[in-house]
């Protein structure tokens, strides 16, 4: 009697320890496809690739107010990809930093709306500061301590709770923080409750380089970052060592949605000047690609953020001086993050083609 034994015709394995110079050669390939591929919707549009290449970069770096304009939109990315390498090292899943962006720009912003008349500028920007940073990290504590707890899916809880804070934050806007009746806005902050800014930039810009390298000595050269890698590595060897898992899943969130609020206040104190139900624009969801890409790396952060704000930035020219569809400048920016995300697939990953064969026992 035989048995058959049919194995896929593709399959899957991990790699063994690559060379870096041929790590590089597969993510610079991939950004080279990821450019050929993106002249296709281009084409379609009727206009010259090469042309809107150039329109993109020119629109993000060409002059002055526009590379101000690229850092205003890589600043939240960086902060925000900080916020959640933490978590991500452990293997906890926050997908919640779109709500606790949201809490931190709404303490900041109560605190910009009724204490601008009472407290002088700087203490009033230290209030909202560390404010905005304890709400987030309350806000993030919650699905910390279920999961800790009663070990919840940490996935869901996180993405659930973005949308109560983006409802609260809606409520507001027409109810009691509404300006004008109607008008569904909250109002502008006072100059008082505005960053400063630096070269051209609100100071929130120094606020996030001086968090990655906080970040960095962090994960990399204290005790509490070397116990997120092991929990990271093996829950069970991390508590057959006597960590206290829950403790410390619960103050790595804390700190992951502390350092979203703050990045809440820098958008609302810095770039916005008010408070709306989409404050966070969505950087909480695209950090995660900025975390992945870096391989939660803090000052590879720099560089993927900026690329991401180039890109934006110069998909914004791109539609005004071309005429071009938003959404095409929404397909070239995803066939460039696909391709790049899927160059560390090929880096960590092999595959196998193979035959079926049969095995007669």
């Amino acid at each position: 009697m035989g048995t058959e034994t049919k194995t896929p015709f593709v399959r899957l394995a991990k790699r063994a320890e690559m060379a870096p110079r041929k790590i590089w050669l597969i993510r610079i390939s991939s950004i080279i496809i990821a450019l050929i591929l993106g002249c296709i919707p281009i084409i379609l549009t009727g206009n010259n690739p090469v042309s809107a290449y150039g329109v993109i970069i020119q629109g993000s770096l060409s002059r002055p107010i526009y590379v101000r304009q690229t850092i205003k939109i890589a600043v939240p990315l960086l902060g925000c990809a900080l916020a959640i390498a933490p978590c991500f090292k452990m293997r906890f899943w926050n997908i919640g930093a779109e709500g606790q962006i949201t809490m931190g720009a709404m303490v900041a912003t109560y605190f910009a709306l009724f204490w601008v008349d009472k407290v002088p500028h700087v203490p009033l920007l230290i209030i909202m500061f560390l404010t905005a940073a304890i709400a987030g990290g309350l806000w993030a504590l919650i699905p910390a301590f279920f999961k800790a707890k009663w070990n919840t899916n940490e996935t869901l809880f996180t993405l659930m709770m973005n949308y109560i804070a983006i409802g609260i934050v809606a409520w507001l806007q027409g109810g009691p923080w509404e300006g004008r009746k109607g008008s569904q806005l909250i109002p502008m902050f006072d100059k008082a409750a505005r960053l400063p800014t630096v070269l051209g930039v609100h100071c929130g810009w120094i606020i996030v380089l001086v968090l990655v390298l906080l970040m960095y000595i962090y994960m990399n050269k204290t005790k509490q970052g070397y116990e997120i890698a092991v929990i990271g590595d093996s829950v069970n060897t991390a508590r057959y060592a006597g960590m206290n898992v829950g403790w410390i899943i619960m103050r790595t969130m804390f700190i992951s949605g502390a350092i979203s609020g703050i990045v809440g206040f820098i958008i609302v104190s810095g770039a916005n000047f008010t408070l709306y139900k989409g404050v966070a624009n969505g950087v909480g969801f695209t950090s995660i690609t900025v975390a992945w890409l870096s391989q939660l790396n803090s000052f590879a952060m720099i560089a993927i953020s900026m690329m991401l704000g180039i890109l934006e930035k110069g998909a914004n020219t791109l539609q005004t001086k071309m005429q071009v569809p938003a959404s095409i400048a929404d397909i070239i920016t995803g066939i460039l993050l696909f391709c790049m995300l899927s160059s560390e697939f090929f880096i960590n990953y092999r595959l196998i083609f193979r035959g079926r064969k049969e095995v007669k026992a």
